[in-house]
């Protein structure tokens, strides 16, 4: 008995394919729900009062050498719960079919997340290109470090730094889980007992990453006196950088007489060295008109 293959087939479970286009290098599939109605994301309640409808695209497995993209007709229902605070929802695709803001499908997804486990960024990159599915090796790493991510409801490793709402003017804090990286909480002002009262509450706190400043430490010492304090990888750059460049102005008249010349080449500066290195140009000019004009030699007066 001869089984005909419908068009339907070429998309994932729960999709109805309502219309096909075929170019030289992609496919186009017009698809909609199967179903006929929707369950509330809120309540629960299933609904078929339909309120509008939307076009979005989500890119699935390739056929035949080309690159599959689907534009999914999404309907917006009506939810008949009265007490339900969600008025109006989008009808979702099941599981692992197509999930909420998702660019790709849940197959295709899939196959991203085992290239990037396998091969890492840049390589899994180019390989999905010759397989007809691009995607950049940023999507890659983020597919596998979401899929991979163990939820946690308790705080263990978090950043504390202080941030402004208005420079100069009012400033608060932000705190971040390092572990999941992605922001905790803003709290209204940079105060002491503000982010002690706020640690306070979170004893599942294990270590700190915190600015060089001390209000942060001691409200910190104070809160969770079991957490290790560490300074991030921007304040150890910035303590090193400032360091290195404080060792350098102190020693650039050594450092001049070394290279036995006064004279800087500006071409490999960077603008604000250029800048800088006008400025001091200039209070140069200035130091030596002053000197000419007192009638001391530039020779036998040093000026810091």
């Amino acid at each position: 008995m001869e089984r005909r293959f419908g068009s339907t087939r070429l998309a994932p479970a729960g999709f109805v394919v309502e219309h096909a286009e075929i170019d030289a290098e992609r496919v186009f599939l017009d698809v909609r729900a199967a179903a006929i109605s929707a369950t509330c994301p809120c309540c629960g309640t299933t609904s078929r009062r339909t309120q509008s409808r939307y076009l979005r695209q989500a890119a699935d497995l390739p056929i035949a050498g080309r690159r599959v993209v689907l534009r999914v007709t999404v309907r917006r229902f009506w939810c008949d719960a009265f007490l339900c605070r969600r008025r109006i929802y989008a009808e979702r695709f099941g599981d692992g079919v197509l999930d909420p803001l998702s660019r790709r499908t849940g197959r295709l997804e899939t196959i991203v997340h085992h290239l990037g486990l396998a091969l890492g960024g840049r390589p899994a990159a180019a390989f999905a290109d010759r397989l007809m599915m691009p995607v950049s090796n940023d999507s890659l790493l983020r597919v596998v470090r979401r899929r991979t991510e163990q939820p946690r409801n308790e705080l263990a490793i978090v950043g504390i730094d202080d941030f402004a709402f208005r420079r100069g003017q009012r400033y608060g804090t932000i705190v971040c889980d390092l572990e999941r990286r992605r922001p905790v909480t803003l709290l209204p002002d940079r105060e002491q007992a503000t982010s002690q009262a706020w640690l306070s509450d979170h004893p599942s706190i294990t270590t700190v990453a915190r600015d060089r400043g001390g209000g942060y430490g001691e409200a910190i010492a104070k809160a969770l006196p079991h957490a290790d304090q560490v300074a991030d990888r921007w304040h150890l750059m910035e303590n090193a950088s400032r360091a290195f460049l404080d060792a350098v102005n102190k020693s650039m008249r050594q450092i001049r007489k070394a290279v036995g010349s006064t004279i800087v080449d500006p071409r490999p500066l960077t603008h604000a060295e250029r800048l800088q290195y006008e400025g001091y140009l200039r209070r140069q000019e200035t130091n030596e008109a002053i000197l000419e004009l007192s009638g001391v030699s530039a020779s036998e007066t040093e000026l810091a």
